[in-house]
């Protein structure tokens, strides 16, 4: 299900406008991360620190940035990337850049997730960058999310999708193991994650991705979450906990924003 709006409008009129009377319009799955990206950038403030999240969502909203900053409505912004490639996206914008050594705390960051729960709980690092993403997203002040609809879910790993675990090289199948065996209870199958061709996906930190696919809830995630960590070889996990402020969903009745 998507947004019914004129085809012609431009994101921002979508955004601004009350509901036509036109022909309905289906919005694709990517029109609606630019809508809810678009929406989220609206927070932004010239002379902001801001942490620029990865993936297909955030793109859009580093985009945007860039697009403010050259036609001169945003300035004196410092951006924090959370990936190689969203640096190279910033550069290539002219998005001024720095990095947590000399910004230990970030004014707001905007990012995607893969899930979200409904108290804002988020899976996040399906596309490999959970570890940067969290170091940043852990350390602002603010955090938007930015989703569209088909990332709800009722508890996390609900949609049947990657529950991505970072780990070290070192003995990965020894760790996938460990991982399995944790949330046996819950159905739990760990599969490394491999590149488009068949080798190991390597993250920009040099480590691999151990993903679990789960086909029941693994109850309390604070519990769930100290004891992945308490695995030796696991560098991080995808889990995003009490770190969301605000939550912007762009779905069939419009933008709905979900704050903390």
């Amino acid at each position: 299900m998507a947004i019914a709006w004129s085809e012609k409008a431009s994101f921002m009129e979508v955004l601004s406008r009350p509901p036509s009377l036109s022909p309905p319009v289906i919005l694709t799955q990517d029109e609606l991360k630019k809508i809810a990206a678009y929406k989220a950038v609206e927070f932004v403030e010239s002379g902001m620190v801001l942490g620029l999240g990865t993936g297909s969502t955030a793109k859009h909203a580093v985009d945007r940035i860039g697009e403010l900053l050259r036609l001169g409505k945003l300035k004196n912004i410092v951006g924090i990337p959370t990936s190689k490639k969203t640096q190279e996206q910033a550069v290539s914008l002219g998005i001024p850049l720095s990095d947590l050594d000399h910004h230990s705390t970030i004014d707001l960051a905007i990012d995607g997730a893969d899930e979200v729960d409904p108290q804002l709980n988020l899976v996040k690092g399906r596309g490999g960058s959970l570890l940067r993403e969290k170091m940043v997203e852990g350390t602002c002040k603010k955090f938007i999310c930015i989703v569209d609809e088909s990332k709800l879910v009722k508890h996390l790993g609900g949609s049947g999708l990657a529950m991505p675990v970072e780990v070290v090289p070192f003995c990965w199948k020894f760790t996938a193991n460990k991982l399995q065996n944790l949330f046996e209870d819950s159905g739990c199958v760990a599969k490394l994650r491999n590149d488009s061709k068949g080798k190991p996906f390597v993250t920009d930190n040099g480590n691999y991705i151990v993903d679990l696919y789960l086909k029941k809830d693994i109850g309390d995630l604070q519990v769930a979450s100290d004891a992945i960590l308490r695995i030796a070889g696991v560098v991080e996990h995808g889990m995003f906990l009490d770190m969301a402020t605000t939550v912007i969903v762009a779905g069939e009745l419009g933008i709905t924003i979900k704050n903390k």
